[in-house]
């Protein structure tokens, strides 16, 4: 289990709270890392190499995926109330972005170890679906932080802001130094790192796969990672790559027939497991999440509207369960949390979610995304009305399939590139709330988000976070200073 791992720890990017560790560690013999001398050590080290918390505290929050209940209405927790009112979080709390930051300088810790060690050792053929595990790993670990702590890849553009620093070998140093780049450098590393291992990734090499870079899971990170450099038919090529013969239908969610059936429990226990065919990527993640049943920002009233008859152009409304801790809280209940005791019988210890990274159903957005940005409107058509078959509630291909004609009259939008992007994004932001993806598109398509505050007088106002405004960049943490990571300004 990944709770049990050995942490490699990235000391010099920040990963101050577990100091202690970084200490332990760099106090043994420099050589002690050769101990990873053989594949199965190297399979067990790369297990590692997945952030172990989650972005959902402060990407959901500071999204559209969140509304103000009003004052007096549920609980304040800075984790959740600083991104919604966009600002920077303080500390290294569960949910925050320095736990995120530091977890994926871990994880990238890991798969430099396990790297170094192959390289180090003659470990022949068997290795390669492990090494190109470590290298897939890696480049998606940098992504997200380029992605969440960086200006967002303008596609088209010079992108020399600054990037987030790319680690390429274990550390050695308490307090190393580091450089930025640019986010065109970054990029570059990250395609680099992904091209190279997905060529060696296996799809047999695993007990349970969907803890691992598959090919398919590849396949999926690589389709939103051309997805952000615009690079359409790469996007197409690498979603389509993500099932076998192309059978979307049997692999998306099937939330308007198994999943609206089951029960409460029985959905939430399901909706994470290793075998729903819907998923390609699964972590453990040291998370609270679920626990944020009564937050006053978050999912309430305003969002149960995305899934009703008038919230989308077939009149029907979404199978999507809504379920409630009491008005105004709502929660898609899509987690179910686990406890580690740190010994048996132990009162204390971790709560922590099976978090899906990728799934097949963001993978067919994608594509259809690229196909009407290649103006192939039928086959993002096509693509979108796959999707919707599985999720709107008593779907009729006859009379409930999207159309140009549908979508323009219920977006009242005119260009059919345009309507059908907002089709799809809409339609991604109801499939994946709660699991903080919406904010992966606020910031490609440079969407305004826009959240209604109460005062003490309970007088309600709405405030705007405009493309341009620099707080949709999270701040890197104060601690990676130390390594001359400069922050982001503000």
């Amino acid at each position: 289990m990944k709770l049990n791992k050995i942490h490699i720890l990235l000391c010099g990017l920040g990963v101050m709270f577990i100091s202690q560790s970084c200490n332990k560690y760099l106090d043994t013999e420099p050589d002690n890392r050769t101990q990873i001398n053989s594949v199965e050590k190297v399979a067990q080290l790369v297990t590692t190499a997945y952030p172990s918390r989650d972005y959902y505290y402060f990407t959901e929050a500071a999204s559209d995926n969140a509304e103000d209940k009003g004052n007096g209405v549920g609980g304040l927790d800075d984790v959740i109330s600083r991104p919604y009112n966009w600002q920077d979080v303080i500390g290294d709390g569960t949910g925050s972005t320095t736990a995120y930051w530091n977890s994926c300088y871990e994880a990238i810790a890991a798969a430099n170890q396990a790297l170094e060690a192959i390289e180090k050792n003659n470990l022949g053929n068997a290795v390669l679906p492990y090494k190109g595990e470590a290298l897939v790993a890696r480049a998606y670990a940098h992504f997200m932080l380029v992605t969440l702590f960086s200006k967002v890849y303008a596609i088209g553009g010079s992108n020399d802001s600054p990037g987030i620093p790319y680690v390429t070998a274990p550390e050695t140093k308490v307090i190393a130094q580091y450089d930025r780049g640019t986010v065109k450098s970054t990029y570059e590393k990250i395609e680099k790192d992904l091209v190279e291992g997905m060529a060696l990734l296996s799809a047999t090499a695993y007990t349970v796969p969907k803890y691992h870079f598959t090919p398919a899971a590849a396949h999926a990170f690589a389709s939103r990672f051309y997805l952000f450099k615009g690079e359409w038919q790469k996007v197409i090529d690498e979603s389509s790559a993500t099932v076998s013969g192309g059978d979307f239908f049997n692999n998306l969610r099937p939330v308007n027939s198994t999943y609206r059936t089951a029960g409460t429990e029985d959905f939430r226990t399901m909706f994470t497991r290793s075998d729903q065919k819907s998923t390609l990527l699964l972590t453990e993640q040291y998370s609270g999440w679920q626990r944020q049943t009564s937050p006053r920002y978050g999912y309430g009233i305003n969002m149960v509207k995305m899934f009703s008859a008038a919230g989308n152009f077939t009149g029907k409304a979404r199978a999507d369960k809504i379920l409630s801790y009491g008005a105004p809280h709502y929660t898609t209940y899509k987690f179910k949390e686990y406890f580690h005791r740190v010994s048996p019988g132990a009162d204390i210890g971790f709560p922590y979610l099976i978090a899906p990274l990728l799934t097949v159903d963001e993978s067919l957005l994608n594509r259809a995304e690229a196909y009407a940005q290649l103006g192939q409107f039928d086959n993002a058509l096509k693509d979108m009305n796959t999707f919707l078959s599985t999720k709107i509630s008593n779907y009729s291909a006859s009379s409930d399939a999207a159309t140009l004609q549908k979508i323009t009259a219920f977006y009242s939008i005119a260009d059919p590139k345009t309507v059908i992007i907002k089709l799809i994004l809409e339609s991604k932001k109801a499939e994946f709330l709660q699991e903080g993806l919406r904010w992966l598109d606020i910031i490609r398509h440079g969407l305004t988000v826009t959240h209604n505050k109460y005062d003490t007088a309970g007088v309600e106002t709405f405030v705007d976070l405009a493309p341009s405004d620099l707080r949709r960049v999270f701040q890197i943490p104060q601690e990676a200073m130390l390594s001359n990571v400069p922050q982001n300004p503000r």
